[in-house]
């Protein structure tokens, strides 16, 4: 059967709303973010409109003004941009899956009690697990800076925090961010469970849909999300100078 999903452009506009920079600045042809710190998906420089060769030196320059190395997210329908960055030297890094699910797929089996919970706002211990999964105070003051309903999530396992999350809603899109599973925790079903306690928290405001955004070199994510059946929607990569 197939399964009315959103479209890739839906989900990026979903990201930017639930995972949004610092600041966004329009430079010519360009959209410049800056993002505090938070990582490449909050600081990498997208096209307005298609750009030339000569609009290449405009988003290095803004880029490098906010102390930033040069770095563009190429998107479906940027075959252009991405074949002038790779003629500037230019390599691809971190190509990214988007994966998409119905709510109600995730929530016909609930998680089993007391696994998981939406909390926000977060926890000590919440930072505790951000923090061993690499994700620091830069891209938690993302989640703190995101202007639209929201939560966090935190997983038990054996009764011990386990795994936390970050869900942001935008229209009828649920974006899941930061998920983190405690290394010692794994393949117990946490990150499942944290899921299910997204799409339980993005039914309760009404989504339709779950989404998220992951590398495609993270092994543990991508299988875990065929096997509950998300659906492959799109790519995109970054490039930058080596």
């Amino acid at each position: 059967m197939k399964h009315h999903l959103p479209s890739v452009d839906q989900v990026i506009e979903a990201c930017e709303v639930t995972w949004p920079p610092a600041k966004t600045e329009r430079v010519g042809a360009w959209v410049i973010r800056d993002g505090a710190g938070g990582g490449k998906r909050v600081s990498a420089a997208t096209e307005n409109w298609p750009t030339t060769e000569a609009d290449l030196p405009v988003a290095e320059k803004a880029m490098r003004n906010l102390g930033m190395d040069p770095l563009f997210q190429i998107r479906h329908g940027d075959e252009h941009l991405d074949d002038m960055l790779e003629k500037h030297g230019y390599q691809i890094v971190d190509p990214v899956n988007f994966w998409a699910i119905e709510v109600e797929e995730l929530t016909k089996d609930a998680p089993p009690p007391v696994s998981a919970f939406s909390i926000w706002p977060t926890l000590s211990i919440m930072h505790e697990l951000w923090d061993a999964g690499g994700i620091g105070k830069e891209r938690r003051a993302v989640m703190e800076r995101a202007n639209c309903p929201k939560t966090g999530l935190l997983a038990r396992t054996d009764d011990a925090p386990s795994g936390v999350g970050f869900v942001g809603l935008h229209g009828e899109i649920a974006m899941v961010h930061a998920l983190h599973v405690d290394q010692k925790m794994r393949r117990q079903g946490t990150g499942l469970n944290l899921l299910k306690q997204a799409a339980i928290w993005a039914q309760a405001q009404g989504a339709k849909y779950l989404a998220l955004i992951v590398t495609q070199g993270n092994h543990a994510a991508n299988p875990l999300y065929t096997n509950i059946g998300m659906h492959l929607i799109g790519h995109y990569h970054y490039r930058t100078k080596p």
